[in-house]
């Protein structure tokens, strides 16, 4: 039996109504959403907590307050990002209409992670709401406070004939996705991309896919040690380090890892303790299964700071790695824990060379005073965002678009990004239905003058007098 059956054709049924496509709807769903956010706050706080025992501070700056931006910049802009956009003519069109016109592509399933499982869950949702689709949401079946409350109570502030919430865990997803959906926005590891993708194409659904990888991050010698150790520290360690952004390795010279080594544990003892087990700002690895599989990688090189963990409290403490070698496990996957291994190299070519033999990353981060070191590995590399001398801090801005490239994903999104993911942008040319003689010199039967007048009328210029 398809548990999904009903749902995808109810939503389908109200798609083609057209009940999605009015602004007021959109701006009404919109709304709703942002009442969401504001009357559950401390619901959504706690079961951050019991999910990744994350604290009030992260689960507000990388969750609430950055979904509940997303909400507000929608409803400001919802008008202006739904206009036609009016596009420049030839002389051949210069009495018509030449717009784009962004439509809803219908029905939507968005599949969400679990590190991050309210952000990531309703930030494409307001671009696809703003777009003016209907939706699937899947929400991570391993984040479970979360998914209950996504179940349960978002549908309460959304019409619940254009909006549905899918639960269960692979075997549930894998048949959901048998559906033909209109748009699918996956986030996850790439063997699931794969997965994704792979269905996707039996329908010719296009995807937007939102994955991870190994983050390089390199250090030059012309920087301060600890004001790098302060940053390194924080976007590591930070949700435990199951940050899809996170860096997952440094490249550095060995002179440098020697006073970063020192430098990283002094900004580790600040933010946490001397004993970060006890540490109220950190929080802990989601499952049994994720745990041992991050305990194993504690045996790679060796290590220079933590590497204590506790099974019953799913514990790892935040872990420096050096001697670490590129065929170890530790650098043959994505980490996505708080540990983080040092490499050194020789120079700032060897460290590009370094980089661009990998897939491409989500992210990529380089620490310098000389401005030109940073535009170098800018300039040499490819990856899905960049910040220079920081962390994930390009993430917190609506005007950058955020996604990968290659292996790390396809497709982007965040503020008008994410309406624009969500929408077709349609041609439209809207001709004088008249006025039939200017169009002879196209008809047969052909001749090189009307050939020349023809091309002439085709080229795109700019005109002093346009009547539309």
């Amino acid at each position: 039996m398809d548990a999904f059956e009903d749902s995808v054709q109810r939503l389908r049924v109200a798609f083609s109504s057209g009940q999605t496509r009015p602004a007021s709807f959109r701006l009404a769903q919109l709304e709703g959403l942002g009442r969401f956010l504001r009357e559950n706050k401390q619901r959504l706080q706690d079961a951050l907590a019991q999910d990744l025992q994350k604290s009030v501070f992260e689960s507000e700056v990388s969750e609430i307050a950055i979904s509940q931006g997303e909400v507000d910049l929608a409803l400001r802009n919802l008008q202006a990002w739904m206009k036609d956009q009016k596009v420049s003519k030839n002389l051949a069109t210069q009495l018509d209409s030449a717009f784009i016109r962004k439509e809803p592509f219908g029905l939507v399933l968005i599949i969400a992670p679990w590190n991050y499982p309210l952000n990531l869950t309703l930030v494409p949702l307001v671009g696809a709401i703003a777009a003016g689709n209907c939706v699937v949401l899947k929400p991570s079946e391993i984040s479970k406070s979360i998914e209950k409350i996504l179940a349960e109570v978002l549908p309460c502030y959304l019409d619940q004939s254009c909006f549905a919430v899918a639960l269960g865990g692979p075997e549930e997803t894998a048949q959901l996705l048998e559906h033909r959906f209109d748009y699918i926005f996956f986030t996850g590891s790439p063997r699931v991309g794969k997965i994704v993708m792979a269905a996707a194409a039996k329908h010719l659904t296009p995807v937007t896919l939102e994955l991870g990888g190994k983050n390089p991050c390199y250090v030059d010698d012309n920087c301060d040690p600890q004001i790098v150790a302060n940053r390194l520290a924080w976007f590591r360690y930070f949700n435990t380090g199951q940050t899809c952004v996170a860096p997952d390795y440094v490249l550095c010279s060995p002179e440098m890892q020697e006073q970063l080594v020192p430098a990283l544990q002094n900004a580790i003892t600040r933010f946490y303790g001397d004993d970060p087990q006890h540490s109220p700002a950190l929080g802990r690895i989601i499952s049994q299964k994720h745990f041992k599989r991050l305990q194993g990688l504690l045996s790679c090189g060796r290590v220079a700071i933590g590497g204590q963990s506790d099974e019953n409290n799913l514990y790892i403490a935040p872990t420096v790695l050096v001697d670490v070698q590129e065929t170890e496990p530790v650098m043959q996957e994505e980490i996505f824990g708080p540990i983080l291994p040092l490499m050194t190299v020789r120079s700032l070519d060897e460290a590009i060379d370094f980089i661009n033999r990998r897939e491409k990353p989500l992210a990529l981060y380089a620490f310098s005073n000389n401005s030109q070191v940073v535009k170098q590995v800018l300039d040499r590399t490819s990856s899905g965002g960049f910040c220079g001398n920081d962390g994930f801090m390009h993430m917190t801005l609506p005007s950058l678009p955020f996604g990968g490239v290659g292996a790390s994903g396809m497709g982007n999104y965040h503020g008008k990004f994410s309406f624009d993911t969500f929408s077709h942008h349609r041609a439209c040319l809207l001709r004088n239905p008249g006025m039939e003689k200017i169009n002879d010199f196209r008809y047969p039967p052909y001749s090189p003058r009307n050939l020349r007048v023809l091309l002439m009328a085709m080229e795109e210029r700019s005109y002093s007098c346009t009547l539309l």
